[in-house]
């Protein structure tokens, strides 16, 4: 299992500083085979290919899965490293993890379906489907834009949403925790991080609310704040800690 590959690999090398739980849990092990179930979902649709132009088709969607499979990933880790720093059970963490499962579902279509239209438009197709019974229709129409960028946002808002309130969950049990002063201060910061990417979310869907068809570009493009500002509020906590620690 990768969570346990990744405890072993972590405590030989001496990095596992913190960590309060290295014993994979059944919570974790639920986790991993939904996490599992929403990557088999991201190709379930996928045939064994029967001539070259269909091989084709199959590997113009390797992008899109390749960009969905990535934040998955990212989300795994994220809940992966909060179950180490903190390795809590009880009856608020697994309602918070069973809240991320379900979003993570839910999440995993349309996160497919945007990247596939992204990528197909940036990469030159013509935005348009082909039916088993033969007609051909938009992928995306003008109606339609807006909802989905809308789902879209509430799912990146609804899973880092669940994030801070794990962190915040983490951060009402410091003293049962025994948390130190750096470890309070992390588990702080994490929650503002967090926060920062629920918030771009938040206004990537107030663009294309407010603004409709004719922003819904912007909405996307709106996710290009992530860097910056995460660059930013990291090197304010990072210096605010190492004045805390006494660190250069």
């Amino acid at each position: 299992m990768l969570r346990g590959a990744l405890i072993r690999h972590k405590t030989k090398a001496g990095h596992e500083g913190g960590w309060r739980s290295l014993e994979v849990s059944r919570i974790e092990g639920l986790s991993d085979a939904v996490f599992a179930f929403a990557v088999t979902l991201l190709i379930v649709s996928l045939e064994s290919p029967r001539t070259a132009s269909e091989l084709y088709q199959i590997m113009h969607g390797f992008l899109p899965f390749a960009i969905t499979f990535a934040m998955l990933f990212q989300i795994w880790y994220a809940q992966f490293l909060w179950f180490r720093r903190y390795g809590l059970q009880d009856t608020t963490t697994v309602l918070l993890n069973g809240v991320l499962l379900f979003v993570v579902l839910f999440y995993v279509y349309p996160l497919k379906f945007l990247f596939t239209y992204v990528v197909d438009s940036l990469t030159g197709g013509n935005g348009l489907a082909h039916l088993a019974d033969g007609r051909t229709v938009p992928v995306l129409s003008a109606r339609d834009v807006v909802p989905m960028m809308a789902i879209y946002d509430a799912g990146f808002i609804a899973v880092f949403t669940v994030f801070v309130l794990l962190y915040c969950h983490a951060w009402r049990r410091s003293d049962a925790l025994d948390l130190s002063a750096g470890e309070r201060f992390d588990t702080v910061t994490q929650i503002g991080g967090n926060v920062c990417f629920a918030g771009v979310g938040g206004l990537s869907l107030l663009i294309v609310l407010i603004g409709g068809n004719a922003f819904a570009a912007w909405a996307g493009l709106a996710y290009f704040l992530l860097a910056p500002v995460l660059t930013v509020y990291y090197t304010l906590m990072g210096a605010r800690k190492r004045k805390l620690t006494g660190k250069r």
